[in-house]
This record gives structure tokens, sequence and C-alpha cells, in this order.
């Protein structure tokens, strides 16, 4: 009962964050001077195109960007009637992307679901290779297993994901006959999903999972090896092996279920970094994300696209913290649901 009043408090604190995340996103959005309807204006203008004008400025009170910011913010939100009354975030609609001449939903709509894929394999990774070598070179300090894991680790945090895919690009290719950039082959873009089609992404996202992953995997490493570390060298080990438990069993038992802590919580930010630190990769690979897009929405100041996938990497960013948070409650009974008397 007490899991369930946490989870629900968290829940409604996931709510209201994410409400001030959207007026920050708003505000940071429309820092710089001028968008993308007035920059354009002001070219058509300049080169006496009338009727390009007519249509942009007919754009601009369609949305609601000829009213202040305030306003712009609630009707954005969904939270006030603007020209065509509710229609905001809270319905569905989530504007217009005047870069590409489209609804933000029908640009978005096949590349967030083959985003959170993506980072979800990569997650999926990082924890796969992380958990193994950090315990390893944690119970093997200071010998040759311990320095190869650390060698493997500062090589990945060390190497830039774009140009770790670069090179896996090519000798993936060469070696391996790994397909060459993209999330899927041409024939299956905009199919129904078959057995056929999934086979296809599942091959071409080898090589993406092993770039995003790479340094996330690397710092988890790390940082499990310095905390299994330090609960190595704490008594109720020594005390433990004095009464003949097994090291493997102690390992597993008390040092790892006391260092896996981080492990958990890292879910919170692990997922949204990944996501947004894979925006120079999906540009490089060619992959069909919304880092492409996010990437172009802000060089061209198409803020209705770049708001609506910042807003998207937020929401991970809270869906991930409160899932970390309900973890950790289940997993360790140090941590208590609320304040000091509970």
């Amino acid at each position: 009962m007490m899991f369930i009043k946490y989870a629900v408090y968290r829940f409604i604190t996931m709510l209201l964050t994410l409400w001030v995340v959207s007026i920050l996103v708003f505000i940071i959005i429309n820092l710089p001077p001028g968008d993308y309807l007035s920059n354009q204006i002001a070219e058509l203008r300049a080169t006496g195109q009338a009727e390009g004008v007519a249509k942009a400025e007919f754009l601009r009170t369609e949305y609601a960007l000829d009213r202040p910011l305030w306003e712009q913010y609630f009707i954005w939100v969904g939270m006030a009637p603007g020209p065509n009354g509710f229609s905001g975030l809270l319905q569905g609609d989530f504007g217009w992307s005047f870069e590409f001449d489209r609804p933000v939903d029908s640009i978005v709509g096949d590349a967030l679901w083959l985003t959170v894929l993506v980072n979800l394999a990569a997650v999926l990774f990082v924890y796969l290779i992380a958990l193994p070598l950090g315990v390893l070179a944690a119970a093997k300090s200071e010998t040759w297993v311990d320095y190869t894991a650390g060698f493997v680790g500062y090589l990945g945090l060390a190497t830039p994901n774009f140009l770790l895919a670069l090179i896996l690009f090519y000798y993936g290719h060469k070696y391996f006959d790994l397909p060459i950039g993209g999330l899927m082959a041409p024939a299956f873009e905009g199919e129904p999903m078959s057995w056929p089609k999934v086979k296809s992404i599942l091959v071409h996202m080898i090589v993406p999972t092993f770039v995003i992953g790479t340094s996330g995997a690397a710092a988890m490493m790390q940082r499990l090896r310095a905390n299994m570390l330090d609960e190595l060298s704490k008594p109720y080990v020594e005390t433990a092996i004095a009464k003949g438990m097994k090291p493997s069993r102690m390992l597993a038992k008390y040092p790892l279920r006391m260092a896996f802590n981080p492990f958990v919580a890292d879910i919170g930010n692990l997922l949204p970094a990944m996501v947004s630190g894979s925006v120079l990769v999906s540009v490089v690979l060619g992959l069909q994300t919304i880092g492409p897009y996010l990437l172009a929405a802000l060089k061209s100041q198409d803020q209705f696209l770049a708001a609506f996938v910042l807003m998207f990497v937020a929401l991970l960013t809270l869906i991930g913290t409160m899932i970390s948070d309900l973890l950790l409650v289940l997993l360790d009974p140090r941590i208590r649901y609320g304040g000091r008397g509970t």
C-alpha cells in the first residue's frame, strides 16, 4: 500500500515537472531573435515574392505566432483556445513543421519508435557489458584482468562516437557484410511490419547499438568497479569470508547488492543521454531517428518540431527517473518512501 502511494506521488510529481519543463523549453526555443516564418518573410520581401509573403503571414496567424509569447505558450500546450479552438499538446496536436511543410506528428511518427528501439537496445548493451566487466575488474583488482578492463573502458570513453561510427561503418561492411546506413533496407521503408522487415531492422541495429552504447558502458563499468572496490574493503566482507562463506557467493550476496544502486539510478539519465548524444551518430549512419530532425529544426528555428523533440527527450528523462526511483525503493530497504518519519 505504501509503495502504491509512493508510485502515485512520483507520477504526479513527474507531471508537474513536465509542465515546468514545457515552460523552459518554450522560453529557450524563443530566445533567439525571430523565427522560421519571420526569417522567411524577410527573404521573400527582399526578393519581391508577394505571394510567398502572404502565405507566410497566413501561417503566422494560423499558428498564433503573431500573439504575445505567454499566449502562444498556452495555445501550444492546449490550455487556451487558438485560431482553431483548443488544439495543442494536450489534445495530441504537436504543431506544424515549417521546414518540412508537414504536421509534426507525420514527421516524427516512425522516427519516435525507431529512436526508442535503438536506444533501448543500446541501454541493454550497456548493462550486459558493464555489469560483468565491472564486477570482474573489482574482483580481480590489480591483475591483468583489471588492467585490460580499464584499458577497454578508457578507450571507449576517449573515442568519439561519430569516429567509432565511421570506423565500424567501413570495417563492418568490408569484413562482416553488415548493411551500410539506415535502420532497415530501403525496400521496407513505409511498408507494414513483417518478419523480413524485423530481421532487416535487427541486422541494421548492430552497428548503431555498439556505437551508441560503448561510451555509456565504459563509464558505467568504471563506476561499478569503484563502488565494488569500496564495498569489498568494508569489515563485513572479511567477516563473511572468515565465517567460511564462498567468495563468489559472498560477492553476489553483499557487495554487488550494495554497489548495484547506482546501476539502477542511472536508468533515469542513461536513455535520454543516449538519445541526445546519438544525434551526430544518426547523421553519420543515416538513421531514421529523431536526431537529424532535431538538428534540422534547431538550425532553421522550426520551433514546433524542435520543441516537440525536446519535450520527448524530457519525457524519457522523467519516466526513466521515476522507474529508477521505484526500483531503488524495491531493491534497497534502506531507502525510505518519504520523510524521516516514514
